[in-house]
């Protein structure tokens, strides 16, 4: 019988992630501040096993965008999720991100 607990398992996950930065922080531009994120971001996109995609890209002059960094990613089932939620490089990653924010918003969905 699936109950959602094993859907819950077995399912991608896309987990995905919009920042607003401030102007300035951490005596850094906001486009500074864009391009660390991104950087950081990008070097945990294979720190757990289950990282299925990981894209981070940012907002620019020429599109439209009302966030200026955005996380774009799937993992092979929530447990992958999981163990990348507590690694300890994306927890030091979360506390610079915590300093150079606005604002956040995320969204994490089964992909049927």
């Amino acid at each position: 019988m699936l109950t959602q607990s094993n859907f819950l398992r077995s399912s991608k996950i896309k987990h995905i992630v919009f920042w607003q930065l401030k102007d300035e922080a951490l005596g850094n531009t906001k486009a500074r501040n864009m391009e660390l994120v991104k950087e950081k971001l990008m070097a945990c996109a294979d720190i757990v096993p289950g990282i299925v995609d990981f894209e981070v890209g940012l907002g620019g002059t020429s599109l439209e965008c009302t966030y200026d960094v955005v996380l774009y990613s799937t993992f092979e089932n929530k447990a992958a999720l999981d163990a990348y939620q507590v690694h300890p490089q994306h927890e030091a990653i979360k506390s610079f991100i915590g300093e150079v924010r606005s604002a956040r918003q995320c969204m994490d969905y089964e992909v049927i």
